[in-house]
């Protein structure tokens, strides 16, 4: 079951629809099929993959939006269960899913990545979009336009999302349910969903309305712990329980598992309305209103029972003759409440002439509106009906961006050689980070009452930028592109109970990134493309403000932490000889200074500068039709990478080790068929091999709550259309019940039915 070339060979024999991710070898673009255009500079020479709204429909089992980047190569979003509201982060292929921060994703103009921090708490706002809603998805790989910011190291993903250009209704019924068995939970958790849009176009004027209600129960995310080296001589009288199961940490250590924690029950209630007006016939004024609610009740369940049966939740409990501690050095059960209502706005205006000059200018607001995440301090089973707490209240936390972007065609296009598109701009972005932490006499219904501890911050960048594709001849094109950033931070402070400490002056600096790609058309079905670009990703707020105050002085953080800069090409080779694609990429990445929390002392840890990553990879893709069978269409992709920490002054021990989280195999397959018209089957595969959370690899126990294990996970789907309106799907999501981790245990066998009405 976990050997690695078993399912990998697997994987590879696997296929999937050609048209989901299909790419033209032609050097200036990217084929589109169907609906409205990327947004994306598919005139740069470099790698971008895409699926439409018809083929995530066909092929994919899509409870949320980030499932319709599944199966595109090298990209992997930990999803943890159906409605993953905080820990869904991207992973590229030389960034892991530690690394939010490095991936950009948009949806209609609107930034949904959250750099207010960096990690698994600070992951796109995937809610504020359906995937009811997208017409299709497209990915840039790596930082080779000079169009985005430093984040962009590891891929921008662009969300399209719906339009009409006449009168439409759509409504959607979903079901989930899956069976999970792990240590000594043996439950049934499901999730249903209701989806409806509607909208229109009449002259000038088009409109589109989407709700959403997702109401999703998910596997139990923690395990409650303690070593077996905690355990202590017993005093007498203390407790004897019984159900506590023996296992191995991360680490291989042996610890004993005591029952389980943070089983979320979310509901969420997603609205979006979008509005268009053609001010002329070619200049759109448009305006999106999204809004977000998250209501979570994240659970506890103890496998300890006293004497009588009863579950035991904290105290002093003797487990195999030794005594540990439920209560310290932290509570070992603790429930949770989150109740969140995000808005986001997002207003342009742009041209379309296809003339000599068009322009945009475009704006986004991102607002925690309430954010709030309650927990006890005082202990189970008590705490289940209140008691002392914590009320954590991120109001005023939020993010801006302005855009303002030209296209100039000083030779028009459709001249051919010796066109130019020079596409420029100035960006301006702007993240307020708000935490206050208060304590509380009643957790689940009482007011914030004392402060406990607080967390503000903010930063800014401003950019300008500018490049130039350029057809040269009718075999070569070049984009050659730089961008200038000067970025701010400012106005960071901590606080605990008695005090609020300031960092001190704000912090200003000033980077350039150069970009260049370059492609040759061999012949017909073959083009040869190289890119290279340098990109600069600043510290969020999270990584420079957030730490502790020890007497009147800030411990456990460093607002002086250096900005990630990376040097990353690509070099491509890709065949395109009418009925498929396949191409060949070799990637290169050089960073300095990469941002990742480590060791400063033995009992803490910080965000840290790791001096150097060295990473080199193949990545692989392949799609087809013409196989002679009709109907049958296939794709596979395989990627490998090798990513080694070359340099590290604060942290000896990671010297050779693998970067944390990327691992280095990554494969995908589907095979898609469809029957006729109104019957098709898809049969997907997911592979992921060896990885590590631990900058040091020294968790070698990949399957374990707090590891990272391979995987190899089948996919399988139905889907049926009933008449013209109505339409079917059935599937199941790992289909081989693969039971895998990433420090949290991902879903085991889930069936998934839909049903769906289109007018």
């Amino acid at each position: 079951m976990h050997s690695p070339l078993t399912p990998l060979a697997a994987a590879l024999l696997l296929a999937i629809s050609a048209g989901a991710f299909a790419q033209s070898a032609t050097i200036s673009t990217v084929t589109i099929n169907g609906g409205r255009p990327t947004s994306l500079p598919a005139q740069i020479p470099t790698t971008i993959e895409g699926i439409t709204a018809e083929q995530i429909e066909q092929t994919i089992n899509a409870s949320d939006s980030e499932d319709a980047l599944k199966y595109l190569p090298s990209l992997l979003v930990r999803k943890r269960f159906i409605g993953d509201y905080n820990h869904a982060v991207l992973s590229t292929r030389a960034s892991g899913t530690g690394n939010s921060a490095r991936s950009m994703v948009y949806a209609d103009g609107i930034l949904l990545s959250n750099y207010l921090g960096n990690g698994a708490g600070f992951t796109p706002r995937w809610g504020m979009v359906t995937p009811e809603e997208i017409e299709r998805v497209d990915v840039l790989y790596g930082p080779f336009s000079a169009a985005y910011a430093g984040n962009s190291v590891g891929a921008v993903v662009d969300y399209v999302t719906r339009m009409p250009a006449k009168f439409e209704v759509h409504a959607k019924l979903g079901y989930a349910t899956q069976k999970f068995d792990m240590v000594s939970t043996s439950e049934r958790n499901a999730g249903k969903q209701a989806s409806a849009s509607v909208g229109s176009r009449s002259g000038k004027f088009a409109w589109w309305f989407n709700v959403n209600r997702l109401d999703s129960t998910g596997q139990p995310l923690v395990f409650a712990s303690r070593l077996l080296s905690d355990g202590v001589a017993p005093a007498a009288g203390t407790p004897v329980v019984t159900g506590a199961v023996a296992g191995r940490n991360n680490r291989g250590q042996d610890w004993w598992l005591l029952g389980t924690t943070t089983s979320y029950h979310t509901v969420q209630d997603h609205a979006k309305l979008k509005l268009a007006y053609d001010l002329t016939p070619t200049m759109r004024a448009s305006y999106t209103f999204g809004f977000w609610k998250n209501d979570t009740d994240g659970g506890a369940s103890s496998y300890l029972r006293d004497t009588a049966g009863n579950p035991v939740y904290a105290g002093n409990v003797v487990i195999g003759a030794r005594q540990y501690n439920l209560n310290a050095p932290t509570l070992a059960f603790a429930p949770n409440l989150n109740a969140l209502e995000h808005l986001t706005h997002g207003l342009s205006v742009k041209t379309n002439t296809k003339g000599v000059f068009d322009w945009e200018v475009a704006a986004s607001l991102y607002d925690y509106h309430n954010d709030m995440l309650r927990a006890p301090t005082a202990t189970l089973p008590a705490a289940f009906a209140g008691g002392a707490g914590r009320i954590t209240d991120l109001d005023g936390t939020g993010w801006h961006t302005l855009n303002l972007r030209g296209t100039w065609r000083p030779a028009r296009i459709d001249r051919g050689v010796g066109a130019h598109v020079v596409d420029f701009g100035y960006q301006q972005d702007g993240y307020r980070l708000r935490t206050l932490v208060s304590s509380t006499s009643d957790w689940i219904h009482g007011v914030a009452g004392a402060r406990f501890s607080a967390f503000h911050g903010n930063t800014a960048l401003k950019s300008l930028y500018a490049q130039d594709t350029w057809t040269i001849s009718p075999d070569w094109k070049t984009t050659l592109g730089a961008r200038y950033e000067r970025w701010r931070a400012y106005g960071g402070e901590l606080g605990n109970a008695s005090a609020i400490v300031r960092f001190g002056q704000e912090r200003n600096e000033a980077h350039w990134s150069p970009k260049a790609a370059l492609a040759y058309q061999v012949n017909a079905d073959w083009v040869v493309k190289a890119s290279t670009g340098r990109a600069v990703r600043m510290p969020t707020v999270g990584e420079l403000y957030q730490g502790s105050i020890s007497g009147d002085a800030i411990v456990n953080t460093d607002p002086n932490l250096k900005p990630e800069k990376s040097c990353t090409s690509e070099l491509s080779a890709e065949h395109n000889p009418g009925n498929g694609t396949l191409r060949t990429t070799l990637f290169f990445e050089r960073t300095r200074d990469a941002l990742y929390s480590q060791a400063l002392t033995q009992t803490v840890t910080t965000v840290q500068n790791v001096d150097r990553i060295r990473t080199n990879g193949v990545e692989l893709s392949w799609q087809t039709s013409d196989l002679g069978i009709k109907g049958l269409e296939l794709s596979s992709s395989a990627t490998y990478t090798d990513s080694i920490i070359t340099a590290n002054r604060n942290y000896a021990a990671s010297l050779g080790k693998q970067q944390p989280r990327v691992p280095k195999w990554r494969a995908t397959a589907v095979a898609s068929f469809k029957q006729n018209e109104r019957l098709a089957y898809t049969l997907a595969a997911r592979y992921s091999g060896v990885q590590y959370g631990q900058l040091d690899n020294s968790d070698t126990n990949g399957f374990s709550y707090l590891g990272f294990s391979k995987f190899f996970v089948v996919d399988a789907r139905v889907r049926f259309k009933l008449d013209k309106q109505w339409s079917a799907a059935v599937g199941i999501d790992n289909l081989n019940n693969y039971k895998y981790w990433a420090f949290h245990p991902y879903t085991q066998r889930t069936v998934v039915a839909e049903l769906k009405f289109d007018l």
